[in-house]
């Protein structure tokens, strides 16, 4: 049997399950989640409220609306563009063409640098953070959440992802402990810092074309590529973090699947003083590096 093809005169329900088998005939991943999200949306119910009204029909708008998304989910474009949010770390972000969709991976990172600030000897927690390459400010507002007392700096080349953190910093009631800057990475920014983050571009060059179609297609390629061995960024991150890091303090970034030893490498070439191991996300993979600044 062949699910209809549109919604109009569909409940929320049958919508919903309409919506998840014409997904899954077209391989798209996690279809019934998808397919909840997208309908939600649509009428702008949350899952209780799909689950107490799903015997009302949708309206005329709302059918169209759910006709879309689904035209947009088949044809590859991820939910968090389509809905133009994704959540991480518990807090709902705005997206905008010039960021990445923030990913559970990068929460690694987060996690790394809390048990970092707050084994330091700061009074009463008030850390300055720096987030290079900010994108929607995922990481930095995150950390400043977690930490009341902190302040942080994010820099972006993109002024439109600059405008997107800020939008989502006020969205957080962040926007009076969070500076955002047009740099280079670090390159406008004056130290010192106890900490600085980043989730910088890994993707080699040309391995971009064979990336899945939902990064390849709809996240920024400026946010991807980093060059002929992936490794641009690090080699420009390790060069300024030592002038902007106080003695003692840290850096986390990201790393790439099988990338930790030559990021580490470049930071030890730095001046800096890499941890042994880089720390594993949920899956195993080797995600956070750290790297120190010497105290002496």
């Amino acid at each position: 049997m062949t699910a209809p093809r549109t919604m109009d005169g569909l409940t929320i329900d049958a919508a919903r399950r309409s919506l998840a088998a014409r997904l899954a005939a077209a391989s798209i991943d996690s279809p019934e989640l998808d397919a909840r999200l997208l309908i939600g949306a649509a009428t702008n119910f949350d899952l209780t409220q799909m689950v107490t009204e799903g015997t009302r029909q949708l309206n005329s708008t709302e059918a169209k609306t759910a006709e879309l998304f689904a035209a947009r989910r088949i044809a590859g474009e991820p939910v968090a563009r389509i809905l133009g949010e994704q959540e991480f770390w518990g807090l709902r972000l705005t997206l905008s063409p010039a960021t990445l969709i923030p990913r559970s991976d990068t929460e690694t990172i987060v996690e790394t640098a809390l048990g970092l600030l707050r084994a330091m000897p700061v009074n009463h927690g008030r850390y300055r953070i720096a987030d290079l390459g900010t994108g929607s400010g995922a990481i930095l507002l995150a950390l400043l959440i977690e930490l009341p007392n902190a302040t942080g700096v994010g820099t972006d080349l993109s002024e439109d992802a600059l405008q997107t953190a800020q939008t989502n910093a006020e969205l957080h009631g962040l926007s009076d402990r969070i500076a955002l800057i047009t740099s280079d990475y670090a390159a406008a920014l004056d130290g010192p810092f106890d900490l600085v983050v980043s989730n910088p571009p890994y993707i080699r060059s040309a391995d971009i074309e064979a990336l899945a179609m939902d990064v390849r297609d709809h996240d920024p390629r400026l946010a991807l590529d980093g060059g002929v061995d992936g490794l641009d960024a690090y080699r420009i991150i390790a060069a300024q973090a030592p002038g902007i890091l106080k003695p003692g303090g840290a850096l986390v970034v990201e790393v790439g699947i099988g990338q930790a030893a030559d990021v580490e490498r470049i930071m030890a070439a730095s001046g800096l003083v890499p941890e042994a191991a880089a720390r594993p996300d949920l899956a195993g993979v080797l995600r956070a590096m750290v790297a120190w600044k010497p105290t002496v």
